[in-house]
């Protein structure tokens, strides 16, 4: 079968790409309105873009051709927290991505505890395992819906205890989960780890070890 991309409404773009690029990790993202509500949304176009200054992305698209609550608190406050989600938060995840109106704060709704950031104003839920404090860096627009990447830089980085070692996140331990196409997430299963024994200007040589602890 062969698809033209040209051919392809917003919607049936939708439905391709987001089963063709998996899996994705997820920006559970809480923002502050206004009038001062907690605001929290799931974002599944997610990564990092530098190291020095730290910086993360997500893509935010439009609703009816009209921002939602976490880009227009964004733009308004230029600063918003990113939650990493693993496997014990998927049900309150997958709910906050329902759609309410500006008033009403998905993070109160569904029960969810936070607690005061230390460089922004937004606060960070407390359950999470990794949460990122982000003062926004840029906004950019892409194609005919809309849609906007939204870059910040991470100010602070709070990891709970016992996630991280000599500077690296212990992967398996966060057990995070991630988005693949429609309502449908998955864990991380078997791990790869790729050990390089040894390199010269001609080769690099590599085993191949499949086991629960990643290097």
């Amino acid at each position: 079968m062969k698809i033209l991309g040209e051919d392809l409404a917003a919607p049936q773009a939708y439905r391709l790409l987001t089963g063709v690029v998996v899996p994705r990790p997820i920006a559970w993202v809480t923002t502050v309105s206004a009038d001062g509500v907690v605001n929290l949304a799931p974002f599944s176009t997610f990564t990092y873009l530098s190291t020095k200054p730290p910086m993360v992305g997500f893509n935010a698209g439009r609703k009816a051709g009209l921002r939602k609550d976490t880009a227009n608190n964004i733009l308004a406050r230029g600063e918003f927290v990113v939650h990493v989600v693993d496997e014990s938060l998927l049900g309150p995840m997958h709910e906050s991505s329902v759609e309410h109106p500006p008033a009403v704060s998905e993070a109160e709704l569904l029960g969810l505890e936070w607690v005061a950031s230390e460089r922004v104003a937004v606060p960070r839920l407390q359950a999470p395992r990794v949460a990122m404090e982000c003062r926004l860096h840029s906004v950019t627009p892409y194609g005919d819906t809309g849609a906007e990447f939204i870059v910040g830089e991470v100010l602070v980085f709070h990891v709970k205890d016992g996630f991280i070692d000599n500077g690296k996140i212990d992967t398996l331990r966060l057990n995070p989960v991630c988005r693949l196409g429609g309502p449908n997430y998955a864990t991380l299963g078997p791990i790869t780890t790729l050990r390089t024994i040894a390199q010269t200007p001609q080769k690099s040589i590599t085993t191949i070890t499949t086991g629960e602890t990643p290097e």
